[in-house]
């Protein structure tokens, strides 16, 4: 599986933190936003192809499934295409694959129409739009990584609270079919924001009409990064965090409802936590950069899951409006930690070269427990009647994994940030990689040499 990573810089560039790096932070915002808030912002026609085509509710909400379910599950696809073709023509081709399928959803007779090409074919363009963008942003920010990954972050909230009263509106002037046609136009944007992912140069050597340095023949997923405890370690937190992650948005409105609260206020408790999520993702992603906080970034991470999990427990008891209401905006700030910091977290354990591979693998995992969590959370639902039994085995599932994390990370530490570092202020300076020095000094216990990340045994988290 050869060929060379057309997405990644070559070898020694310094990522520039800035300039041209704005825009490609501006296009990842882009891209996360309709990738993340378009599963839910389709929910508003649900009750028109109800009525449509004669199906029930859990047939419609299968839609928003495999929308997630092509996010998440085609990660390997993606990192294999990202790494054989590069970041921009893989979003073009995504970006055009998107507004295809809901453009051709707008002339569907029939659900399992709907299901390939709103589902299926949206949901794939959108993958293949949402991985690459992340991985040009980690090759543009180093310093201001973890600021970058929360501005981009707070694309989701800010989307959703867009889509979904543009999609009520679509629906209520063009009825649905309109309104997916027109979203399939607005989908289009997608290649507008590949056009924007320029890849890195290298300086060219000398004034002479010579290459620049040459990046190595790299395999296409690179299925190594399993040894590195690192990041077994963050795949398996991940995955465990994921079961738990998405079930209160879900059933809070339920709650609500089954509380006595009315429609109309009972709806409000999403707008109330979308609102949260849109500061408290880049506040987390500004505070993580801070030189002094940033070594400890998958601690942080830990505390944002111990703090989403904790809040899902105390949430469960929650007896009116008043508590939900302070429920939302605590897993409201909770929920935008843990959305600032996990991709941030993972480009520091694996580095740079391996993000593209890293990224797919993990997403592989989550679409998994995407696809378990809320439908494992409805049918306890059903069994029990019990609100409080969801939010109680949600919140159990996310501080599990934030315990997963914490003493994974804690226990594969071979030596202190302090000792690390002096280490490394040994070496010679040529063999010290200046990108992430301060969390790659904590997370590794050897530097990165020539761009490649070094695995050892003692590899941790």
């Amino acid at each position: 599986m050869g060929g060379a990573v057309v997405d990644e810089g070559p070898t020694g560039v310094k990522a520039p933190d800035g300039g041209w790096g704005w825009a490609i932070l501006w296009g990842c915002f882009v891209i996360t936003g309709f990738s993340y808030a378009f599963p839910k912002a389709v929910s508003v026609f649900f009750k028109e192809l109800i009525r449509e085509f004669g199906i029930g509710y859990s047939d419609t909400a299968w839609i928003s499934s495999i929308l997630l379910a092509m996010l998440y599950g085609t990660g390997p696809l993606c990192s294999v295409c990202v790494n054989r073709f590069g970041c921009r023509p893989v979003m073009f081709t995504g970006g055009l694959l998107a507004s295809l399928g809901m453009v051709s959803a707008s002339f569907c007779g029939s659900i399992i129409q709907l299901y390939l090409t709103a589902g299926v074919i949206t949901g794939l363009g959108l993958a293949l739009n949402f991985q690459p963008s992340l991985i040009m942003l980690n090759r543009y920010f180093n310093k201001r990584r973890p600021m970058a990954n929360g501005l981009a972050a707070a694309g989701s909230p800010v989307f959703l609270c867009a889509l979904s009263p543009l999609g009520q509106v679509l629906q209520d002037h063009y009825g649905w079919r309109g309104g997916f046609l027109i979203l399939g136009g607005l989908l289009l944007n997608c290649c507008v924001c590949a056009a924007l992912m320029r890849p890195l140069e290298a300086p060219r050597l000398g004034s002479g009409s010579g290459p620049g340095p040459q990046r190595p023949s790299r395999r296409l997923l690179d299925l190594s990064v399993f040894r590195d405890r690192g990041f077994v370690i963050y795949a398996l937190a991940a995955s465990i965090m994921v079961l738990g992650l998405f079930v209160p948005p879900v059933f809070v409105v339920s709650y609500a409802k089954d509380l006595g609260v009315p429609d109309t206020q009972a709806a409000f408790l999403l707008t109330i936590l979308g609102f949260i999520d849109i500061f408290a993702r880049p506040t987390a992603g500004f505070i993580t950069g801070l030189k002094k906080v940033r070594p400890y970034s998958v601690y942080l991470f830990s505390f944002a899951m111990f703090f989403n999990g904790f809040t899902d427990l105390t949430g469960s008891t929650a007896s009116d409006y008043g508590g939900l209401v302070v429920f939302c905006i605590f897993f409201g700030i909770s929920y935008g930690m843990v959305g600032a910091l996990q991709f941030e977290v993972l480009m520091a354990i694996v580095g740079t070269q391996k993000f593209s591979s890293a990224i797919g693998l993990v997403l592989l995992l989550e679409a998994i427990a995407v696809l378990i969590g809320p439908p494992s959370g409805g049918k306890l639902l059903d069994a029990t009647h019990v609100y409080q039994y969801v939010f109680v085995l949600a919140g159990a599932e996310v501080l599990a994994s934030s315990i997963v994390l914490v003493l994974g990370n804690f226990f594969c530490i071979g030596k202190r940030p302090e000792a690390a570092t002096e280490e490394e202020q040994q070496k010679p300076p040529e063999d010290v990689r200046v990108d992430s020095r301060e969390v790659e000094h904590f997370l590794k216990t050897e530097p990165e040499k020539n761009g490649e990340v070094v695995h050892t045994p003692e590899t941790s988290v």
